[in-house]
């Protein structure tokens, strides 16, 4: 099936046909809540989307990372420090390992990858407030993570052992538990 060349160059502009051929909805409409919805037209503030539906992420104020709570940002932390260090058991033994280690095996690159991302990790307990004594072990802990981490099998090892991620976030963890509520 090939498509019309005015198609291809005017994608904005009213199509050949209509979407999905045109195609009704059959049966009921129901909405998140269970109810039934009636036919008719649309509420007033959606008629416009029934030209077409886009998006316009240059003025949008949603942003899925921000305007979280210290505890939430803490736990996603908490979430990701654990999906990269302790998610898996290795069958019939009691070590844990994580994405850092699987990500590990590809040489050089995968190094570079889970060392991004445990950086990631320091920039948010920093915007958390990390003092900068907090913020250098934790950088500590990455780097002597991401140098051992690239010996190509000692160091995926290394990796699974040492636990870099996990180190960070209880370190920023008991830090945070010493500090005076905010009313």
């Amino acid at each position: 099936m090939t498509m019309p060349q005015d198609d291809i160059f005017t994608p904005n502009a009213a199509r050949s046909r209509p979407p999905f051929g045109g195609a009704q909805a059959r049966g009921k409409v129901i909405d998140q809540d269970g109810r039934e919805l009636a036919d008719g037209p649309l509420h007033p503030q959606f008629q416009g989307f029934q030209e077409g539906f886009q998006f316009d992420f240059r003025n949008t104020t949603a942003n899925p990372f921000g305007n979280l709570t210290r505890e939430q940002r803490l736990a996603r932390l908490e979430t990701i420090a654990k999906l990269l260090d302790v998610a898996f058991i290795v069958p019939g033994t009691n070590v844990r390992y994580g994405i850092d280690g699987l990500i590990g095996l590809i040489p050089v690159v995968g190094d570079i990858i889970t060392t991004a991302i445990s950086l990631w990790l320091v920039r948010e307990a920093r915007l958390l407030g990390a003092p900068w004594h907090i913020t250098a072990r934790m950088l500590a802990n990455v780097a002597v993570d991401g140098v051992i981490g690239m010996v190509p099998v000692a160091g995926d090892a290394f990796d699974v052992m040492f636990r870099a991620n996990i180190r960070n976030v209880r370190m920023l963890r008991r830090w945070l538990d010493k500090q005076p509520r905010r009313a």
